[in-house]
């Protein structure tokens, strides 16, 4: 696919063209594969890995220490690929649902199904039995690959559930004798569905956000023109969820460039001490982390009983760092450089990122636009498009954006416009050097640890209770969360619920993430 035209820009105009009002990526282009051509993601993925250097790289389970080679990911993926398709007759569009923590098998079963067109649809592990039943009902998935901690909340489909911690999945990692399997090749193409991430969106319903092949084959492509050389590779300790965009792409990402990839099965409830174990352990370049992990890291003294020398770069997303936390950081890890990123599950994760040490120095920037990625700033008032320093509502377009909410053609069109422009809801602005900035969200979402806690949920979940006749759920302010959600309450009249009783009640039917509520 040939890259969007540039119109010429002034030297120091950060990308932004004053005819069209629009800021255009400073990255070199990229040509991506055209629609028509019939490559997967994890084809791509293969074709990037046997350019790279020579020097012995691993998946990594920092619990366990079992590693696999990436030289040996190539035939372990198309063995596995193959016996999941022989025992379960997985077809191309068929989804399958993925409801486990972090593990080296993650990246592996991901890989093997996108080869064969199948629908990668993963999930929290911590999800309810009704949120998963949601999820289920946007996605119908074919089949569930979960574990033994989380098969039970799952309903019956049609090619069952898969345990990842059985003996049965092991023994289809195992080679496949019969190589002449009788199946026809599948076709794999740019706009086909790779997977379905969940998004509460802005009304708390849950929706699937369909993303393409093409959609992570240009993820991929942006970072890789933009990466600088290396002596050797790096080595990037995933602390981030695997089910998340985030993780998703990182570890996918990461293999096709030719990393090693260290991944815990905790991540989210990782304490410090332990993600600095891991950096000193593997000798880890890049530690992936939410934005309570920096906070964590720029207040505390562990990281002196510790040997973090291998350590480059610190990589950020999921919800804005304040200034005065990266400045802390700084001061305690001078050697150390934070990267930020800003992106939406929409956009296929970041669609700026902050790459190497001089871009890191940017305070408080989110980096500048990934290639062939264009952005406009919009007055949410009038509409009118906006220069350089101004804030507005960030708009984006670009081979990043989903294809789509699965069966939800009014919300699609509620959040990308005719022209494929898509809305952020994000209050940013761009300063003259193509860095964004993160000013506030225009949607009533609530950032808790990187993770989107939809108000209207929890205002639906306490109005459930017969004691409560009305609620309204608000952001607090929360040094090491971000933000936590904050409710206000009208009881009956004479009733006598108290906080902790309603704390209570929501605590026992939610995600643990939000047990933090405030009231």
């Amino acid at each position: 696919m040939a890259p969007p035209e540039t119109p010429t820009l002034h030297p120091n105009s950060g990308g932004f063209s004053s005819q069209t009002m629009i800021f255009h990526s400073l990255r070199p282009t990229v040509s991506l594969p055209p629609p028509t051509a019939s490559i997967s993601v994890a084809g791509y993925v293969f074709t990037l890995l046997r350019h790279h250097s020579p020097t012995p790289s691993f998946l990594v389970d920092a619990a366990t220490r079992r590693r696999i080679q990436i030289s040996d990911l190539p035939d372990l993926v198309r063995t596995l690929s193959q016996n999941l398709r022989r025992k379960f007759n997985l077809s191309k569009n068929d989804v399958a649902f993925v409801i486990s923590p972090n593990s080296i098998h993650i990246p592996v079963l991901y890989l093997s199904l996108l080869s064969l067109g199948v629908v990668v649809s993963p999930s929290n592990p911590l999800s309810t039995a009704s949120d998963i039943s949601r999820q289920i009902h946007v996605s119908n998935p074919a089949i569930a690959f979960a574990t033994s901690d989380t098969a039970s909340r799952l309903p019956a489909l049609r090619e069952g559930t898969v345990l990842l911690d059985s003996p049965e999945f092991e023994s289809l990692l195992l080679q496949f004798q019969n190589d002449g399997d009788g199946f026809a090749r599948i076709e794999v193409f740019q706009n086909d569905a790779a997977a379905i991430l969940y998004s509460s969106g802005t009304t708390g319903r849950v929706k699937g956000v369909e993303l393409t092949h093409g959609n992570f084959i240009a993820a991929i492509a942006g970072v890789h023109v933009a990466r600088p050389v290396r002596p050797f590779p790096p080595v990037t300790f995933c602390a981030v969820p695997l089910f998340h965009v985030y993780g998703f792409g990182l570890c996918i990402r990461e293999v096709a460039l030719g990393g090693s990839v260290v991944v815990v099965a905790a991540a989210a409830g990782m304490n410090l001490e332990s993600i600095f174990g891991a950096v000193e352990e593997f000798k880890v370049t890049h530690l992936a982390v939410a934005p309570p992990s920096v906070v964590a890291m720029a207040k505390s003294a562990a990281a002196e009983k510790y040997d973090l020398k291998s350590l480059e770069a610190v990589l950020c997303g999921g919800a804005a760092l304040a200034n005065s936390v990266i400045e802390r950081f700084n001061r305690r890890f001078s050697d150390v450089s934070i990267l930020q990123a800003y992106g939406l599950t929409e956009t296929t994760g970041g669609i700026t990122r902050t790459i190497g040490l001089n871009e890191s120095r940017v305070t408080g920037g989110n980096g500048r636009l990934m290639s062939n990625c264009q952005a406009k700033i919009v007055d949410p008032v009038t509409g009118r498009t906006l220069p350089p320093l101004k804030h507005g509502e960030l708009w984006i377009k670009g081979p990043f954006v989903m294809k789509g909410y699965v069966g939800d053609k009014e919300a699609t069109e509620a959040m990308v416009d005719s022209e494929g422009w898509l809305r952020s809801g994000d209050i940013c602005y761009f300063n003259t050097e193509g860095f964004l900035f993160f000013v506030d969200r225009m949607k009533e979402l609530i950032k808790y640890k990187g993770y989107q806690v939809a108000p209207a949920e929890l205002e639906d979940l306490l109005l459930s209770h017969p004691a409560i006749v009305d609620a309204a759920v608000i952001p607090y302010p929360d040094e090491n969360a971000g933000q936590v959600p904050a409710a206000f309450v009208v009881r009956q009249p004479g009733s006598n619920v108290t906080k902790s009783e309603i704390m209570d009640f929501v605590a026992q039917q939610v995600i643990k993430k939000y047990n933090r509520s405030k009231l």
